[in-house]
Order: C-alpha cells, then sequence, then structure tokens
C-alpha cells in the first residue's frame, strides 16, 4: 500500500485527484494541505508518506523552497512535484532541490498514478514534454566530449537510468538479467566515482 499525500493550492485540482487516488486499491491518502506551512505542522508521528504530490505555485512558502523543510522532517518520503510550469529552471531547481520526479497538471490522472507507482518502485517519473526541455537544453550548443570511459553497453543503462527505469524495466529492455544490471551499474559507478542513482542525475545536470 502505497501512503500518499498533497500540497495543492486550487481546491478544484486538488479535490478531483484527490478524489480519484483515494478510490484506487494500492493507495492510502492520508494528507492534503493548501501550502507548505500547513503541511509541515501535520504531526509527523501521525504520518508515514511514502511519496508527496508538491504544487510549485503556492501561498506563502514555495514548492521548490519547501522541499528542504519538507525533506528535514519527513526524510524518507519522496516527492513529485504536479505543476504547470515547464520551463527548464524551475525542473532544474527541482530536482536538484531533491525532487524524485516532475509532472504537469495537463497529464492524465492515470498518468500521475503510474508515475506514484514507479515513484514507489525506486523510478524517477517525468512527463514526456519536460523529459523532452531536459534533453534540448543539454544538446543546446553541447561541446565536443572526451571520449568516454563508458562502453555502449553502459551507456544504454545509463540512458536508461536518467530515466527512471527500475533496474528490472532495464533488463527487460536490454535483454539481460538483473544481475547483469546490477554488475553494469557496479561498474558505472566504479568508473565514474560515484555512488548512487541521485549523483549520476546531479552530474549530467552540472556538466
Amino acid at each position: 500500500m502505497i501512503s500518499l499525500g498533497i500540497i495543492e493550492d486550487n481546491k478544484e485540482i486538488r479535490s478531483s485527484l484527490v478524489e480519484f487516488l483515494r478510490i484506487q486499491p494500492n493507495i492510502l491518502f492520508e494528507a492534503e494541505a493548501e501550502s507548505v506551512e500547513e503541511f509541515l505542522k501535520l504531526k509527523e508521528t501521525e504520518l508515514n508518506l511514502d511519496i508527496l504530490l508538491l504544487d510549485i505555485e503556492l501561498p506563502g512558502i514555495s514548492g521548490i523552497n519547501g522541499i528542504k523543510f519538507i525533506k528535514e522532517k519527513f526524510p524518507d518520503i519522496e516527492i513529485i512535484i504536479l505543476t504547470i510550469y515547464e520551463d527548464f529552471d524551475k525542473i532544474f531547481s527541482a530536482l536538484k532541490a531533491g525532487a524524485s520526479g516532475y509532472l504537469l497538471k495537463s497529464d492524465t490522472f492515470d498518468k500521475i498514478k503510474y508515475a506514484i507507482e514507479e515513484t514507489y518502485k525506486g523510478g524517477a517519473m517525468m512527463s514526456p514534454i519536460i523529459a523532452r526541455h531536459i534533453i534540448e537544453h543539454f544538446n543546446k550548443n553541447k561541446p565536443k566530449r572526451k571520449k568516454s570511459v563508458l562502453t555502449e553497453r553502459e551507456h544504454q543503462v545509463v540512458s536508461y537510468l536518467l530515466d527512471g527505469f527500475t533496474y528490472n524495466k532495464i533488463a527487460s529492455s536490454l535483454g539481460m538479467s538483473v544481475n547483469t544490471v546490477r554488475f553494469h551499474i557496479k561498474n558505472i559507478y566504479h568508473k565514474l566515482h560515484i555512488s548512487s542513482r541521485a549523483e549520476l542525475m546531479s552530474r549530467e545536470f552540472n556538466k
């Protein structure tokens, strides 16, 4: 069962989304708030949230600035941004602050539900248009790169990791076992001198 919460100041959007998610058999809706401040007043002893849907434009503390405070109070929570904004600066700021995914309010409820489920499994979900904006941003005036230390297969694995795929999905997509995927990821982390997917994403953003 996925324990879920939402911070959204638009009552109509919040109510319709909550109504949809409450009837899902694998989701337990535990908290809703109109602002970061209101959410932070909730007692951590009364909640054990796995995932939080978080708007950016909120009264008081913005969603992006609020990620820090939310993570301090609920360190194990995964935060999915749910917003109307698709400009790169906000995307980058949200992911850098610690968001696990970035969705648009124009996404269907089914897509949002799927993103919640995949994030719970360890994925990092983004709306397709958001992923495209990120790719386009890093392809602009791309400097000539030095020869990579990674093999072609390792590059494929990295690509899937950055897309938020789970180990099982990477294995299925590349036609290999999960153990082989783990072996490749271990080698990738060793070659790049990193130890986690978050470091890998940060490395890509800061190139």
